[in-house]
């Protein structure tokens, strides 16, 4: 694990990242956690633990002590206090302290402090009652680690033990995605991957399996013809590159156990056909990680969930798989740069 704590950002306070902190933190040794230190509110914190008859000590805490504090309380940058935020009411007002929680952890990340970033939960449509001018929450992390120069392009990553798979389009109506999908994007985005599999996941020949568009892949052009057209190019002119990609296969026997063992990372060409397999496999613990940042973020592969903030049944698997995995990349980074 790195010397250096995570920097876990406090998310929305009105959601269940306050209490999958505490519980996390709760569980930190049967779950074999890595030091963290939580950018939050420490009051509301504490208001939380004794909703919920937790005894959970708090230290308002530095980065450079906070690993060494990590074994006997839950260290806390503390934020601002003063609103009271009751769980499952988000607020417009507390925007301010959650777009500030993650200001101070790429800081954190940037200048040293912390290995890598965690983030808890956040709700796009309260931060835009604010005024938050970002489409999401990734392209704020962009926008931050561009800090006055060219924004990266990041690159979204669903990751289990079993299976990492990039959806090559994101949040887009399915009816969009033929014209939104090019062969250009593919290969950039397979670039990202692949990149990072070596740097971060330690792996010294990703091998890319890249799906079909349409059912069969596209059956030679029979139902359809993007497969031949522009998946294809990609796939050659990532193997012109040195990258081991391979395919289009057709997405339904792509997530299987045998077909999962011969390759690293799989890229399909939207949302479902990313998310419905790893959500199958991995429903509890799968991780979010964002690739082509130059720091390493990972999050809970789940939202705020309001409907059941702040009463002690959310499940603290997913965080707990993406703060072991930001520690693991983190160690793999800097064992690959020393």
């Amino acid at each position: 694990m790195p010397a250096l704590p995570l920097a876990l950002t406090q998310g929305d306070p009105a959601g269940v990242g306050t209490e999958l902190t505490l519980r996390a933190w709760l569980e930190r040794a049967e779950r074999d956690l890595p030091a963290f230190a939580v950018i939050a509110d420490i009051d509301h914190l504490a208001l939380a633990a004794k909703r919920l008859g937790w005894t959970v000590p708090l230290h308002r805490s530095g980065w450079g002590e906070a690993a060494a504090l990590f074994d006997t309380a839950l260290p806390v940058i503390a934020l601002p206090g003063g609103l009271p935020v009751e769980p499952g009411r988000p607020d417009p007002a507390s925007a301010t302290a959650t777009i500030a929680s993650i200001d101070l952890a790429v800081a954190a990340v940037r200048q040293g402090d912390a290995a890598a970033i965690v983030t808890n939960p956040i709700a796009k449509s309260v931060l835009y009652q604010a005024g938050f001018k970002h489409p999401g929450h990734t392209e704020y992390l962009a926008h931050l680690a561009a800090a006055g120069g060219a924004e990266p392009r990041p690159v979204m990553m669903l990751w289990c033990e079993d299976l990492a798979v990039v959806p090559v389009t994101i949040h887009e109506p399915l009816r969009r995605v033929p014209e939104l999908l090019s062969t250009t994007l593919i290969v950039e985005t397979a670039r990202i991957v692949a990149g990072e599999l070596r740097s971060r996941f330690g792996i010294e020949a990703p091998r890319l399996a890249i799906s079909g568009l349409n059912p069969h892949a596209g059956e030679n052009g029979t139902m359809g013809g993007e497969d031949q057209a522009v998946i294809v190019p990609a796939i050659e002119a990532l193997r012109a590159e040195g990258i081991d990609a391979r395919g289009p296969y057709p997405a339904d026997t792509m997530f299987h156990a045998r077909a999962r063992a011969g390759y690293d990372a799989a890229l399909a060409m939207y949302h479902d056909q990313a998310l419905i397999p790893i959500k199958t496999i991995a429903f509890d613990d799968g991780v979010n990680v964002t690739l082509g940042l130059p720091f390493i973020r990972t999050s809970p592969d789940h939202g705020t969930a309001f409907d059941i903030a702040g009463k002690g049944v959310a499940r603290p698997d997913s965080l707990c798989a993406a703060l072991r995995l930001a520690a693991r990349m983190a160690q793999r980074q800097s064992s690959a740069a020393a």
